[in-house]
């Protein structure tokens, strides 16, 4: 079986050497599944970001800086593989807005630990609420084996080995 850069060829997929059989239909039907989920996934944030001004890029720093306080600039900037001229337009406008707060680190006054406001947590709170219920519902209706073989999925998409190991000392996860 013949691999590019960590991924199976697609003429490979219905080779006898591949364990199982998986045709390019449904390869092709998982990312439209995909781009459908993405779509109703943001659509309720989408409007709430739209009242503020904000945009997707607003919402992933508020998730990750929420979800790691006190992470650094450097950190945020490896996880969401932006540049820092990206990262710094949006950073400022939320910083400038009072959702998210700069302090110095404690060992090196250059680096620049993130943390949300009140204000910040406040908005984090609105945005998930709709993902959260969107998530834990299909959760429920696939049942605890149907949620690992989606993390799997997941985790299997995911291109940096160092992204994947953020997930990998999750429990197995059971409803």
């Amino acid at each position: 079986m013949s691999k590019v850069a960590g991924y199976v060829n697609m003429s490979d997929i219905n080779s006898p050497t591949y364990p199982q059989a998986i045709s390019e239909e449904q390869v092709r039907q998982g990312i439209e599944l995909l781009f459908f989920a993405y779509r109703d996934f943001t659509a309720e944030p989408d409007a709430i970001l739209a009242r503020y001004g904000f945009g997707r890029a607003h919402h992933r720093v508020i998730h990750f800086v929420g979800r790691r306080p006190q992470m650094t600039v450097g950190e945020l900037l490896a996880i969401l593989h932006i540049t820092k001229q990206s990262l710094s337009r949006v950073l400022g406008q939320l910083v400038r807005q009072e959702f998210i707060v700069q302090q110095p680190g404690p060992h090196d006054r250059r680096q620049r630990l993130l943390e949300l406001t009140a204000k910040g947590r406040d908005l984090e709170r609105q945005l998930s609420k709709p993902q959260r219920a969107r998530v834990a519902n299909a959760y429920q209706q696939a049942g605890w084996q149907g949620v690992d073989g989606f993390r799997k999925v997941m985790l299997g998409i995911i291109a940096a080995e160092e992204d994947r190991r953020r997930f990998g000392d999750l429990p197995t996860w059971k409803l």
